[in-house]
């Protein structure tokens, strides 16, 4: 195909072809050349041009097919625009002698059509140029019209539209002769035609004025013929062309010349027009008057369907300013439709005309109108309701004979009702609480007057006036519990009136239904209250018979609403329901039969409706609370349903008694009986199987079964891929609502009053329930496949003989009617019969069953063609036989081979794709090959489009269930596909439709092999961009739709070869589409574009914009181009209702701000913070005045944002939903900010980087955050409050502590202080829903605990809001409260959750400010701290009694559901019985604060007892409360409540550290750990948890399965602390033991200790109950997972790391040391055998270490490791244990083996590079000095030691001699007995290397150190002597230090580090001289010449000498390096 992309046609190449790659080839041509024309130069052009022209003129004569004609029509315009346009008249001329061609062969056609749109396009181009030759083509074409068959009337349409297009005014010498010939092509019996002359009229209307002035009435009259008979897509069009010219004639987009008598048109007078079709129709006058005369309707539904489409599209022009303006007329007119006799002559009509005017209705005010519109619209629905009330009033009351209204009237106006009705429900659930001023106005009175209407005689309005307080309750959940109190009043006091029992029942019931869709929901009592109204009702209905229907059903409809509630409601009132039932019912059979010999019609009416009524009740209670359905209920239901089954025999005999007075209770009797049978288990009833199947074989095949019944039933059971065969689906079009009506037989469509019980059912739009006739169709074919799986073999063959029977006995409708109710039933038995995996049964069963199917696949209706195949698709699943399967295949191949009809050839072809459908797809290559053979074979049988459509569709199957195995076949398939969408016309676009399927099949199956660049693959990946082409320019919207998800599909697996370039513009242009699929595949491909390449996409969106022609800038493209694409989806968001099509909307935009958001933010928050301000309640919203504070401060919450109203931008009144959303939008911004750059929540590092480059960062939009969370904080929405309050919760935690560069020592969110108070305050008013008030909370404590607020004063204003709600909680539940008690648990559980957030804080803060860290910033946030803490301690004694109380209520409330019967009867102190299940939830989230809390508290209060005086509770709490003290302290003492109180938070904490489900709650964890960290740091729970070994050891159990289940750093210190502070307890315990046995025993054995601590007199420490043992597993499990090493077995594996260096953060090495620690002090808390078992293993994992450090394996951050570690050795060095009498010998000789092993690990080690052999040193220094004697003088430890240290002395690293040098001072200065040895082993040695000094003075810092570290080693070793040993030592020192002394002509030029050491040692011997002047006075007599250096050294001194004495300088010199050394050690 490379060799297509020129300017020129490459004809060699072209002619070398086969004729299908020769289309192929000039259409890639075509499509390279339009890409190429207008980028070419001109002069280039023009030189190739002739040639040009002529290589298309012979393509244009080659008979090209549709797609390649239009592709050619749009190159020859653009040759002649782009290049010289003088000859393009001898095109036209040569196009229009085609036309004129007497040729009418079949072959000449594609050519004439050719030339035809080449024309069009032609003038559409070139335009005026063409001016001379219009009139005689134009005539041309219109004579040409007369003889042309549909493609050619279609193909030139279009062009007359193009000409029309490209002329503009200069063709208006045409327009009457084109519009004469458009008034007969508009209503030609092609569909395709009607569409072009619609497209065509519509272009005409721009510059033909006669068509919406003078011809508008017979143009309208036109269009209204043309509705008739139409399709969808003729509907749109021509409503659309309709439309256009109604809004141009009532406002006229250009002046018209008056003329004499003409006025403007009103709106009356266009209504008028459309009233005419719409009660006329489209009929002539003769035929009209006929039809009146006769009494008859003459106006089809889809007449109708038509014009109601026409209003809408007229509305949607005029727009909805124009809407606001004079909606109130318009209302006037269009309840004119519904209420004229002509449109509700039977009840069917009557229901379509309402559909009708409720859409129009819905679709203007829901899409058109803002919020505040809206809300001005409903009052104009308000004042309609009085009026039509008012009219059915004055009937009803006797009164003026001439002011007595018809009752036609009355009939008319309860239709009128019903649809304003309805749309005003709609608009206020949509409102929601932005209505709440709505009702809340009592000049309107919309609540008394909507209840007003339940009072009307007609009982259609009376369920709509009721489903409109649904919808008011769904709105505005505050408003449920208000309306159900007024209602139920209402009912008790009007009880003998039967309007009023039924409307207000049905209100009440909608009411209860509407529950479900509230999660706030409603109070427990309510239900009560509706329970004793319905049995009220239920027991008083015999009493009165004017009121026994009324109150029967009214009774049983509230009993079956009541059932919506939750199970735990119910269960309480189910003992009085089966009461009822049980007497509803006769008690047998016997009693029925003694029924049926009395009573009346009527009795028998009240009966059957009763009976009817209990019915759905027990429906209701199956479906809604199955939990309750126990073996018990249903076996007293039993014998009620075996009454119910046998009065269904008796029906019949009833109604020919009665007559048809009882005939439709009889039917919904029947109905529910079905219904209830098919949600029970069949076997329950198996008795009753025959009387069932009897009737249900009457009802499906008897004589009185209803027509169209089948039309409603059979999609349901079709393959829902397969309806795509019929057309487009209900579910893909906007006008669904009105044109379901279309396909629903006779019904006219669904309505309320059909059935009153689906009031209550879930559903957000109204239930259209199907009159009880058609349902019962549907209940009867459900109930026959539930059946039919458990009847024996004979009965099954029977009964389906018996189908086969009546199908092939019948003739005619009845018979199709027939074959599609038992088809249906035998369908619906195969889906049962597969989802229960059961089998069909033999072959006698088999052969009917084949028999019934193949009969149905055959049958002229494809809907039951359809549901045969999928009947076909199942029967071969259940039977599961190769063999079968096999047969049925071959069967439809034979079939396929011989038969010729339609009908035959679709049927089979469809069942060869649907056969292996349930059998995991084809697996036979012969079946694949004879399968495809054959569907290529009929899919291009052009004599039959419909042919093609059905086995195209089977093609796309069999590809999706051929999977791999059909890549053999991929190339012939790709072929085929694209040669029919080249040669299939527009016309059939139903086979183009089926061509996208496959196609889309097709490169699915391919997958990611379309990436390969093989031939093959390169040929089939050109294939699929060829048919995506050619599908994108067809003009029908679903080829479209199914070209963009081929694209999107071949995106998914090839992405490089999809050019965004061309897709995104043609998505933008549809993104507006009229047509819901084509909007759906845009957006769908969108999402998948914006996870990619979101960035481009917008890129490409804004180019397109930018090019297109000013004429074709849409609403759309304006918004584009303000803001971008995403501003155009959420303006298109706002638009939508499809919920399918939102989401994908949403899910776009959240791609485009993961991918795009952080890279241009400005943009994206201006973006949400115009769509957020673009309502008219914004502007209120945020101009909220607040009350000003009594001191005026100027951080009042009333000068938060005084904002003036300002522009919206490019959005205007968007609902509270989107705004919603672009909330959320903002909290994913700052989210995805998060993970980027820090700068973006850094000011200074923000603006610095702004300085040098040009980036954006989020904390340069503050201000526009806390704006737009103030906004929507404060909006009238409550989700909208509640999204504000999440984003402003967001602001606080990502920008709190976030410093403000221009005030160091402040946060920038100081600022902002009012601005969040003000958003805070509304949250907490009385009104104010409780989860508003939970999440304001929330914020609130926040807020004060993010430590923003240092000023006490502001803290103190937000402190009150939280004040003010816990005064709220502590006055407890309201009695008239509005939502369900669980609304209470949550807010009272959010206030005390955030109150104890506040506490946590300020104790935090006060700790901070005590503990000694930088003292600044510690007394900053001690002072916030202090003022936060002094808030709280005022609440706190309330605030600690509500804490325990929720304590105490969730650890009932979490025990396992054995101990259920231990919760208390009337529930908790915030919680009851009936809501345990709604506000666990609720506990969950607010427990490990709140225990955090009263830790902290009982913390401070340290366990003692404080009588503060008793809460004000709002009842007694609970007897087992921990809470209370004035009822408890007279029964338990203190230390029972205290211990009470531990062993509550205890055992809380225990149970959830224990749960499997904590994983994702690590702050719960750490929370439960701080908790029990602060308990344990108070000395009484410290001895409580130290006296019980028990308790102890079951915590480390817990804690030892946190360390291992958890890899938080945090969690593992938390656990380590824990551990150490459950050793002190135990440490502590064991030493007071001790101490008060040595009390007792007297003082003189001291060196004895009693046997306690663990391992007694054995030594042995117990697995499970030891807790030294538990500890040591705990501090191993640590150890090991830092350490891996420290395991042999470890050491090589990959947990060992391999012997690679161990990398320790600062974190690691804090858990090491701490716990290092723990194990040191494990000994102490054993006894002194228990000491000495555990000793080993402490002293092996130490050294353990040890080692590790010292060989360098660990790379340790912190420098703190190696001091932890040596702590540690020291602690258990100096263990008690190692002096006590019974373990002094064992530990002796395992510390002598434990310092054996570190001399050894010198020994070992010493070579390797990385030894520390500091840290060796040290921790032989720390053996010496801590261990006893006995330890290490015996040898030959003694000798190594000293031998050690004398290699240490040896060393060349001046580091090691240093710290040898000070660790020697230490030993030098040690016990005598380890000293001494040291002092005569290594003293000598000390001296030479000194004397050697003076030769090799020190040339570095680090050499000095060493030397002058050596001068004190050699001090200390002259001081540790004996007096009288010491002079002698002095006198070996001085000689020394002079001789480190410089003389004086050296001193100038010595290195730093010499003249350093010259000042050192005169110091010295200046501070040595005076002390020892005797030794000192010898030596200078004896030594002359030192003398004299000396005296030099002197006088070089003098003038540098200090204030200070030699000795202090001295001593301020060498008493902190020794002392420093003695703490280090």
């Amino acid at each position: 195909m490379e060799q297509a992309h020129g300017l020129l046609l490459n004809e060699e190449t072209c002619s070398q072809l086969r004729e299908h790659q020769r289309a192929e080839f000039i259409f890639e041509w075509l499509r390279f050349l339009k890409k190429l024309l207008p980028t070419t130069d001109r002069a280039n052009l023009k030189q190739n041009q002739k040639r040009l022209v002529e290589q298309l003129t012979r393509v244009l004569t080659s008979s090209p097919g549709p797609p390649t004609r239009c592709l050619l029509a749009h190159c020859l315009a653009l040759v002649y625009r782009v290049g010289e346009s003088l000859t393009s008249s001898l095109t036209v001329d040569r196009c229009n002698d085609i036309v004129r061609s007497k040729d009418d062969s079949p072959s000449f056609l594609p050519t004439r059509l050719a030339a035809v749109a080449c024309l069009g396009m032609l003038y559409e181009q070139l335009g005026r140029l063409l001016i001379n030759s219009f009139k005689e083509t134009v005539a041309n074409l219109l004579k040409s019209m007369k003889s042309a068959e549909s493609q050619g009337r279609c193909e030139i349409m279009l062009c007359i539209e193009k000409i029309l297009k490209g002329l503009g005014m200069s063709a208006m010498s045409c327009h009457r002769d084109i519009y004469k010939a458009a008034r007969t092509s508009l209503t030609d019996r092609s569909m395709a035609v009607r569409c072009a002359t619609a497209k065509c009229l519509l272009e005409l209307q721009r510059e033909a004025i006669f068509l919406w002035s003078t011809e508008l009435e017979n143009v309208a009259t036109l269009c209204f013929r043309a509705f008739e008979g139409s399709n969808y897509d003729v509907r749109v069009m021509i409503s659309k062309l309709l439309g256009t010219l109604l809004a141009s004639a009532l406002e006229p987009r250009q002046a018209i010349a008056p003329r004499p008598g003409s006025k403007r048109n009103s709106l009356e007078e266009v209504m008028e027009l459309l009233s005419s079709g719409f009660l006329r129709g489209g009929a002539g006058f003769l035929r009209a008057s006929g039809d009146m005369l006769k009494g008859t309707s003459s106006v089809s539904r889809d007449v109708r369907v038509g014009i109601t489409q026409t209003c809408v599209v007229f509305v949607s022009i005029l727009g909805g300013s124009w809407l606001e303006t004079h909606f109130s007329s318009l209302l006037s007119l269009l309840t004119v439709w519904v209420s004229h006799t002509r449109a509700t002559q039977c009840p069917a009509d009557a229901v379509a005309c309402r559909c009708c005017v409720s859409f129009i209705l819905r679709t203007t005010l829901g899409s058109l109108l803002g919020e505040k519109a809206q809300i001005a619209a409903a009052k104009e629905i308000c004042q309609m309701i009085s009026k039509q009330k008012r009219v059915v009033d004055a009937a009803l009351h006797e009164g003026n004979v001439e002011t007595r209204v018809s009752p036609a009237d009355v009939a008319a106006s309860q239709h009128v009702l019903v649809c304003i009705l309805l749309e005003l429900g709609s608009l206020l659930q949509h409102l929601s609480s932005t209505a709440l001023p709505l009702l809340q106005d009592t000049s309107i009175g919309m609540f008394d007057t909507v209840i007003s209407v339940l009072l009307q005689p007609s009982a259609s309005a009376r369920l709509a006036a009721a489903w409109c307080l649904r919808c008011v309750a769904v709105g505005m959940p505050a408003q449920v519990a208000v309306m159900l109190d007024r209602c139920t009043e209402r009912l008790n006091a009007l009880k003998s009136c039967p309007e009023a029992v039924a409307g207000y029942s049905a209100a009440i019931a909608a009411l209860l239904g509407a529950v479900q869709l509230c999660p706030l929901g409603i109070p427990h009592s309510k239900g009560k209250v509706v329970m004793t109204v319905a049995e009220n009702l239920l027991r008083s209905a015999a009493q009165n018979s004017r009121i026994s229907i009324q109150r029967t059903q009214g009774g049983w409809l509230l009993l079956s609403a009541l059932s919506t509630l939750c199970p735990t409601v119910v269960e309480h009132h189910l003992p009085q329901m089966l009461l009822l039932w049980k007497c509803a019912f006769p008690l047998s059979v016997k009693d029925l039969e003694s029924e049926l010999r009395h009573g009346d019609s009527f009795t028998w009416q009240v009966t059957l409706e009763g009976r009817a009524g209990a019915l759905c009740a027990m429906k209701s209670l199956v479906v809604h609370c199955k939990d309750l359905i126990t073996d018990d209920v249903i076996s007293r239901l039993l014998p009620l349903l075996s009454c119910a089954v046998a009065l269904l025999t008796q029906l019949p005999s009833l109604i020919k008694s009665y007559g048809k007075q009882i005939k439709n209770a009889a039917t919904v009797f029947r109905l529910t009986v079905y219904e209830i049978l098919t949600l029970l288990q069949p076997k329950t009833y198996e008795e009753s199987f025959g009387t069932v199947l009897k009737q249900l074989l009457n009802d499906l095949t008897g004589p009185e079964i209803t027509a169209g019944a089948g039309l409603n039933l059979l999609p349901m059971l079709c393959y829902s891929q397969d309806l795509a065969l019929l057309g487009p689906g209900l579910q893909d079009m906007d006008q669904h609502y009105i044109e379901e009506q279309l396909l629903g037989g006779g019904s006219g469509g669904g309505t309320l009053e059909n059935d009153p019980f689906t009031i209550f059912e879930t559903a957000q739009e109204v239930p259209t329930p199907l009159p009880p006739a058609y349902a019962l169709t549907a209940a009867a074919v459900q109930l026959f496949g539930v059946i039919f799986p458990h009847l024996g073999i004979q009965q099954r063959a029977q009964i389906l003989e018996q189908f086969c029977g009546f199908v092939r006995q019948l003739k005619g409708a009845r018979q199709q009617m027939v074959q599609s109710h038992v088809a249906a039933a035998f369908c619906c038995t195969l889906k049962c019969l597969a989802s229960s995996r059961r089998d069909l049964g033999p072959e006698e069963v088999q052969r009917p069953a084949l028999s019934l199917l193949l009969g149905a696949l055959e049958s002229s209706n494809p809907l039951l063609r359809c549901m045969a195949a999928e009947g076909l698709a199942r029967l071969v699943q259940v039977l599961n036989d190769p063999s079968f399967t096999v047969s049925i295949t071959l069967m439809s191949f034979d079939k396929l081979k011989t038969a010729r009809d339609a009908i035959t050839r679709t049927g089979h072809a469809l069942a060869l794709g649907a056969v292996y459908r349930y059998l995991g797809g084809i697996s036979s290559t012969q079946f694949l090959s004879a399968c495809v053979g054959v569907l290529f074979t009929l899919s291009q049988d052009s004599t039959s489009p419909e042919v093609q459509m059905w086995a195209l569709h089977a093609l796309s199957m069999v590809v999706d269930l051929a999977g791999h195995l059909y890549h053999c076949h991929m190339e012939a398939s790709f072929t085929l596909v694209l040669r029919l969408l080249l040669s299939t016309p527009h016309t059939h676009v139903e086979v183009q439709q089926s061509l996208g399927r496959c196609l889309n099949a097709l490169i699915t199956s391919m997958g990611p092999d379309l990436q390969g660049e093989g031939v093959v693959v390169c040929t089939v990946r050109t294939s699929c961009l060829m048919g995506c082409a050619v599908m994108q320019d067809s003009p029908d919207s679903l080829v479209q739709a199914e070209a963009i998800s081929c694209l999107q599909q071949l995106h998914m697996f090839a992405p490089r070869f999809v050019n965004l370039a061309s897709l995104v513009p043609s998505l933008c242009i549809n993104l507006c589409s009229s047509y819901l699929s084509l909007r759906r595949a845009v957006v769908a491909c969108l999402r998948q574009l914006a996870q990619r390449e979101a960035i481009e996409v917008s890129e490409h969106a804004v180019a397109l914009v930018k090019e297109l022609p000013r004429r074709d800038n849409t609403q759309l493209d304006v918004t584009i181009k303000e803001v971008g694409l995403e501003g155009a989806l959420f303006s298109l968001l706002d638009r939508q209702s499809d919920p399918h099509l939102c989401r994908d909307i949403q899910e776009t935009l959240v791609h485009m701000i993961s991918s795009a958001a952080e890279g241009n933010l400005a943009h994206w928050l201006k973006l949400c913070k115009d769509v957020l301000s673009a309502s008219a309640e914004s502007a209120a919203a945020a101009s909220l005045e607040t009350q000003q504070e009594e001191d005026g401060d100027r951080y009042d919450d009333g000068s938060a944002f005084h904002a003036k109203p300002e522009s919206s931008g490019p959005f205007n009144n968007l609902r509270w939903s989107t705004r919603v959303f672009s909330m959320e939008c903002v909290c994913r911004i700052i989210a995805q900010c998060e993970n980027g750059d820090p700068a973006h929540f850094n000011m200074a590092l923000a603006q610095e980087k702004r300085l040098h480059e040009s980036t954006d960062f989020l904390v340069l939009h503050l201000a526009d955050l806390i704006r737009m969370a103030f906004m929507a904080a404060t909006d009238h929405s409550d989700q909208l409050r509640l999204a504000g309050l999440q984003t402003l919760l967001v602001i606080i935690c990502k920008f709190s502590n976030v410093p403000e560069p221009e005030f160091p020592g402040h946060v920038i969110l100081e600022q902002y202080q009012a601005n969040v108070g003000a958003a805070l305050r509304p949250a907490f008013n009385v009104d104010a829903p409780p989860d508003v008030t939970a999440k304001a909370c929330q914020v609130c404590s926040a807020w004060i605990a993010s430590g923003v607020i240092s000023d006490l004063h502001d803290l103190r204003r937000v402190h009150q809001l939280l004040a003010s709600s816990l005064t709220k909680v502590q006055a407890g539940r309201d009695s008239s409260q509005l939502y369900n008690e669980s609304t209470f648990t949550m807010e009272a559980l959010a206030v005390l959750k955030a109150w104890a957030e506040l506490y946590i804080t300020a104790v935090q803060n006060s700790r901070q400010r005590e503990s000694p860290c930088s003292q600044q910033q510690s007394e900053e946030v001690g002072a916030a701290g202090a003022g936060l803490l002094k808030l709280v301690q005022t609440d706190l004694a309330t605030l600690s009694r509500l804490w325990l109380a929720v304590l105490q209520d969730h650890a009932l409330l979490t025990l396992p559901p054995q101990y259920s019967n231990q919760l208390p009867s009337t529930g908790g102190l915030f919680y009851t019985a009936e809501t345990v299940k709604q506000a666990l939830p609720h506990y969950c989230s607010a427990w490990a604060t709140i225990l955090h809390a009263t830790a902290l508290w009982l913390n401070s209060t340290g366990f003692i007892m404080v009588d503060e005086g008793p809460a004000n509770l709002s009842r007694p709490v609970t007897p087992t409360s921990m809470g209370q003290s004035t009822s408890l302290c007279s029964v338990k003492s203190p230390e029972d409540l205290n211990t009470d109180r531990l062993h509550l938070i205890l055992g809380i904490s225990v149970e959830f550290l224990c749960s499997p489900h904590s994983g994702d709650q690590m702050e719960y964890i750490d929370s439960c750990l701080q908790a029990l960290q602060a308990l344990l740091e108070v000395p009484w729970p410290r001895s409580k948890v130290g006296n019980d070994q028990a308790l102890s050891v079951e915590l480390l159990s817990v804690l030892h399965r946190l360390i291992f289940t958890r890899e938080s750093p945090s969690i593992h210190m938390a656990v380590l602390e824990l551990v150490r502070q459950i050793v002190c307890a135990a440490q502590e315990h064991v030493k007071e033991k001790r101490h008060s046995a040595e009390v007792d025993d007297g003082a003189e054995e001291k060196e004895t200790f009693p046997e306690f601590g663990e391992g007694r007199d054995t030594g042995g420490l117990v697995p499970g109950k030891s807790l030294v043992f538990g500890a040591l597993e705990l501090c191993l499990c640590t150890l090991v997972r830092k350490l891996p090493q420290l395991i042999p077995k470890l050491a090589g594996s990959s947990l060992g790391r391999g012997g690679q260096p161990c990398s320790l953060s600062n974190t690691d090495c804090r858990l090491v040391t701490s716990a290092l620690a723990i194990l040191s002090e494990l000994p102490s808390i054993c006894s002194p055998e228990g000491s000495v078992s555990v000793l080993p293993t402490v002293l092996y994992l130490l050294l353990g270490v040890l080692r590790e450090v010292m060989k360098g394996s660990v790379e340790a951050e912190s420098e703190q490791l190696v001091p932890g570690i040596l702590q540690a050795l020291r602690t258990v060095l100096t263990s008690p244990m190692s002096r006590a009498e019974k373990s002094r010998g064992a530990w002796t000789e395992l510390l002598r083996c434990a310092l054996q092993t570190l001399l050894e690990f010198w020994s070992e080690d010493k070579t390797e590079p990385g030894m520390d052999e500091v840290t060796m040193l040290t921790a032989l220094t720390v053996f010496l000095l801590h261990a006893s004697a006995e330890v290490t003088t015996v040898e030959p430890l003694q000798t190594c030691c000293i031998q050690t240290f004398r290699a240490s002395l040896e060393s060349k690293e001046p580091l090691v001699l240093s710290r040898s040098y000070q660790l020697l001072v230490s030993l030098f200065q040690g016990p005598a007995q380890v000293a001494r040895p040291f002092i005569l082993a290594l003293g000598g040695c000390l001296v030479s290397q000194l004397e050697g000094v003076e030769k090799s003075r020190p040339q570095s810092p680090a050499e000095l150190q060493a030397v002058q570290d050596a001068v004190l080693a050699l001090e200390a070793l002259v001081f540790a002597a004996d007096e009288t040993h010491r002079p002698h030592l002095v006198a070996m020192l001085l000689p020394i230090l002079i001789s480190l002394l410089l003389d004086e002509n050296a001193l100038a030029s010595a290195p730093a580090a010499s003249r350093s050491l010259h000042e050192s040692a005169l110091r010295d011997l200046m501070c040595i001289g005076p002390q020892h002047s005797a030794v000192f006075k010898s030596l200078m007599a004896s030594a002359p010449h030192m003398k004299a250096r000396l005296e030099g050294a002197v006088k070089g001194n003098q003038e540098s000498v200090n204030t200070k004495t030699p000795a202090a300088q001295v001593f301020s010199k060498s008493t902190p390096s020794i002392q420093l050394k003695i703490n280090f050690l």
